[in-house]
């Protein structure tokens, strides 16, 4: 089974990601890198067994002939919560019972960090996101183990869909977690409520 990695917020800039972050929870993000092969950059945030990532296009690197994950070729607009990621101990295995486009593994790293991440071809993640990318982390590194405490946890993924019943059994055979909750949605959004030292907070 698939366990709860972490979530995307994406920015048009990642400095004003950051700031529209921290503002909404109340506490400082911290580590972070740049991407070179997805010409993406990001910040993060430690959730205890999870993290959250402020990510983002990298003006300052060319764009590459290849779509960017988490469709960030065609964001625009506020930041706001635009994916999920779960993780697999066999991507090659897992991804043949996801539906068609959830990508092809592709071998990444940022500093001391390794991981196969699942990239659709053409950058558009299943059920217009919804779905989950998947990584499979090379090594005993993480994320999640590396970043301050900062007293912040997820308590609810909120997944709204036109097509809710095909997505939760899409996720049904490969993934089981309480805090992600699927529901009937006319429009796909995304919701994230938190627990912080400032009291209940919510990403959008």
């Amino acid at each position: 089974m698939l366990e709860f990695d972490h979530i995307a917020i994406s920015a048009t800039r990642l400095a004003e990601g950051v700031e529209a972050v921290e503002a909404a929870l109340g506490v400082a993000l911290a580590g972070g890198g740049a991407h070179p092969h997805m010409a993406t950059h990001n910040r993060l945030l430690g959730l205890g067994d999870l993290y959250l990532e402020v990510i983002a296009s990298d003006p300052d690197a060319a764009r590459p002939n290849w779509p960017r994950w988490f469709d960030l070729d065609n964001f625009s607009g506020k930041t706001r919560l635009t994916n999920w990621v779960a993780r697999s101990k066999n991507i090659s295995t897992d991804l043949q019972t996801c539906p068609e486009g959830t990508g092809v593994p592709v071998a990444l790293q940022r500093g001391d960090y390794r991981w196969q991440m699942a990239v659709p071809a053409n950058g558009k993640l299943p059920f217009d996101g919804c779905f989950p990318a998947l990584i499979q982390w090379q090594g005993q590194l993480h994320p999640a183990r590396a970043l301050p405490e900062t007293g912040v946890r997820l308590t609810r993924l909120e997944l709204a869909h036109p097509q809710a019943e095909a997505l939760q059994a899409a996720l049904t055979p490969l993934f089981a977690d309480p805090r992600v909750v699927i529901v009937q949605g006319q429009v796909k959004a995304m919701r994230a409520s938190f627990t912080t030292p400032h009291g209940a907070r919510v990403l959008e």
